[in-house]
C-alpha cells in the first residue's frame, strides 16, 4: 500500500503540474526523477534495518533494536540530505543530464531548490518506516504516507487550481508533505508502545 500511495502521489502531483503547460511538465518530470532515485538508494539500508530490528525484537532486545533504528535513520538522513543539499545548491548538475532548454531549467531549478533540501526528511522517515515494520508496527508509517499524499497532492491541487500558485507553490506543498511524513515517522521513534515487548 505504501508503494501504491507513493506512486499515486507522483501521478496526482504530475497532474497538477500539467496545468502549467508542457514546459513545466517536462521540468517536473526531470526534477522529480531525482525524488525517485532516493528510493533505491535507501532501500538497501532499509532492508538491513528491518532485518536487524526484527531479529532484536524477536530476541527481546528492545534497546539494541531502538538504537539500530535511530542510527540507521540518521544515516538515511545524512545520505539523502547530502544529495539534496548538493542538488539544491546547483540544480544543473541533475537537470543538464536531460535538457538544455532555458525554460525547463528554470522551472526545474525552482522545484529542486525547494524540494531537494527536504530529501533529508524523506530519508529519515523512510528508514524509520522500515524499522517500525521490523518492530511489527505498520500503522503509523501507513498514516504518514496518507498524510504525505494528502498534503502533496490534495493541498498541491488547491494551491495550483484554486489559488493560482505556480511551480514554487506546488514544490512547497511537496516539501511540506515530506516534512509531515518524517514528523509522523519520528513519533514512532518516541512511542513507548512500539519499543516494548508487550507491543508484540
Amino acid at each position: 500500500m505504501n508503494a501504491v500511495l507513493t506512486n499515486l502521489t507522483v501521478i496526482l502531483v504530475t497532474g497538477a503540474v500539467g496545468l502549467f503547460g508542457t514546459t513545466a511538465l517536462a521540468a517536473y518530470g526531470i526534477a522529480s526523477r531525482l525524488d525517485y532515485v532516493m528510493i533505491p538508494i535507501l532501500f538497501g539500508l532499509c532492508t538491513a534495518t528491518l532485518t536487524m530490528v526484527g531479529i532484536d525484537i524477536g530476541a527481546g532486545e528492545i534497546a539494541p533494536a531502538r538504537k539500530i533504528a535511530g542510527l540507521s535513520a540518521f544515516v538515511g538522513l545524512v545520505l539523502t540530505g547530502g544529495i539534496g543539499a548538493i542538488v539544491a545548491l546547483h540544480p544543473p548538475l541533475w537537470l543538464n543530464l536531460f535538457s538544455r532548454d532555458a525554460e525547463v531549467l528554470r522551472e526545474g531549478t525552482t522545484y529542486l531548490r525547494i524540494v531537494a533540501p527536504a530529501y533529508a526528511a524523506l530519508g529519515f522517515g523512510f528508514v524509520i518506516a522500515f524499522a517500525a515494520q521490523g518492530a511489527g508496527h505498520v500503522f503509523w508509517p501507513f498514516v504518514a504516507s496518507l498524510v504525505r499524499i494528502a498534503v502533496a497532492a490534495g493541498c498541491g491541487w488547491l494551491a495550483v487550481g484554486h489559488f493560482g500558485g505556480g511551480m514554487a507553490a506546488l514544490a512547497g506543498m511537496v516539501t511540506a508533505s515530506l516534512v509531515a511524513y518524517a514528523a509522523i515517522c519520528s513519533a514512532v521513534m518516541l512511542s513507548r508502545s512500539v519499543w516494548r515487548l508487550e507491543a508484540r
